[in-house]
């Protein structure tokens, strides 16, 4: 089992910046690969980007490449996604999550709780 607490959501405007945490603690975080998706209000979840047990970065989601960068912390077993540039359209509540390294939300096995990300112009 691993517990995943999502921290670091807020309201902030277009062009700023802002880093989500994703703590762990139960088993052992460096075994899974690490996640992140979005879903905003009447829309499917989405994958953002993730991160595999060596630090590779599967490739990001076209929306947010350039502008997201994912990370993680093993001494401190935590995964951060730090956001660039945001947009109205990354308004949405984010989610990171655990398993194995996949674009698709059935291969992550542990899901933290979401943070809201609101973007205002």
């Amino acid at each position: 089992q691993v517990q995943l607490v999502e921290s670091g959501g807020g309201l902030v405007q277009t062009g700023d910046s802002l880093r989500l945490s994703c703590a762990a603690s139960g088993s052992t975080f460096s075994d899974y690969a690490m996640g992140w998706f979005r879903q905003a209000i009447g829309k499917e979840r989405e994958f953002v980007g993730a991160i595999d047990r060596s630090g590779a970065i599967t490739p990001y989601a076209d929306s947010v490449k350039g502008r997201f960068t994912i990370s993680r912390d093993y001494a401190k077993n935590t995964g951060y996604l730090q956001m660039h540039s945001l947009k109205l359209e990354d308004t949405a509540v984010y989610y990171c999550a655990v398993g194995r390294v996949g674009l698709r939300p059935n291969a992550y096995f542990y899901w933290g709780q979401g943070t809201q990300v609101t973007v205002s112009s």
